[in-house]
């Protein structure tokens, strides 16, 4: 019999699955509240630029990794090239120990890790559709997802919450299940706690010659948490243009999340010019941002907790 399977999330947890079944006897359905997919593995276009606002580029860890990346398709793919260094609290800068690691993304964007991913798989994939709340029947056992817009999705005979903790807690609170078991999972998400990050993108229209591609603070004492510089990505900025990604620290990000772009992206720049001892990269000509409020989680979920509600 063919499982039923529904996914909530398009990032990079739910494509995952959803590649990982894709040889199962399974019917696949994805359920995204937003347009694009992949979640943090962003990419976005502006003036004649392309640049990942949210997830810089993707790591391997181990081989694995690596035959994943290649498997799917070697055309357009981008290793970059220059190192990731460090940096401390008093912006004093030093080289990396990543020099042999590979840091790959497309001249297409990062976006086409979920895309690739996607495109091998029969999964169905309705974007745009936020759920607001999960029924359970006990006689059919089967879930069945309920939209903003009062549309449901499903039956299905399995079904996975891959967004953030905080926003899994919610739907797991609007979830009708009259089981124990419930109170259990939702407290144990709800303990999963984030880290906010707020991301500027800043173009100038020169380029200098850095022998790094990223900056890291090492101590977590900067208010700049990391500095990448997107023109080392193939297909990514313009001859002799200079596109900067700037991602805040959490206490920064946190407190002026929610302030205008032009007041926050000046304060940012600023910081950034001063690490870079360059007062140029103060006055960038444009300025994009993103706050990403649940970017980094502090710590796991309780296993058992949902290893308790598999059987489901």
């Amino acid at each position: 019999m063919t499982l039923r399977v529904g996914i909530v999330g398009a990032g990079a947890a739910g494509i995952g699955a959803a590649d990982a079944l894709r040889d199962a006897d399974a019917d696949v359905t994805i359920v995204e509240k937003s347009r694009g997919v992949c979640g943090r593995a962003a990419t976005r276009r502006k003036n004649g630029c392309r640049y990942e606002h949210g997830a810089n580029y993707v790591k391997d860890p181990d081989e694995r990794t690596e035959a994943l990346i290649r498997d799917l398709g070697e055309d357009g793919l981008v290793d970059v090239e220059e190192p990731v260094w460090v940096f401390d609290a008093d912006g004093e800068m030093a080289e990396g120990d990543d020099d042999e690691a590979h840091k790959w993304t497309w001249t297409a964007g990062i976006t086409q890790l979920g895309k690739r991913l996607l495109a091998r798989t029969d999964a169905t994939v309705r974007r745009t559709t936020r759920v607001e709340s999960v029924t359970r029947d006990e006689s059919a056992a089967t879930w069945t997802l309920t939209d903003a817009d009062g549309g449901t999705h499903g039956p299905f005979d399995r079904l996975l919450l891959t967004p953030p903790a905080p926003q899994t807690a919610a739907l797991l609170r609007a979830t009708d299940w009259d089981d124990g078991r419930l109170d259990d999972v939702v407290a144990a998400v709800e303990d999963v706690s984030y880290r906010t990050i707020r991301t500027f993108v800043l173009h100038y229209p020169f380029r200098e010659s850095y022998p790094w591609y990223g900056l890291v603070n090492v101590d977590k004492a900067h208010e700049v948490g990391w500095l990448s510089r997107e023109e080392c990505k193939d297909g990514h900025v313009p001859d002799g243009e200079s596109l900067l990604i700037a991602q805040m620290s959490p206490e920064w990000s946190a407190a002026r999340y929610d302030d205008p772009l032009d007041e926050a992206g000046d304060d940012a720049a600023a910081l950034v010019a001063a690490l870079l001892d360059d007062d140029r990269y103060a006055d960038p000509d444009w300025v994009d941002d993103q706050g990403w409020r649940y970017a980094l989680p502090n710590g796991g979920v309780d296993a058992d907790a949902l290893a308790a509600v598999e059987d489901a």
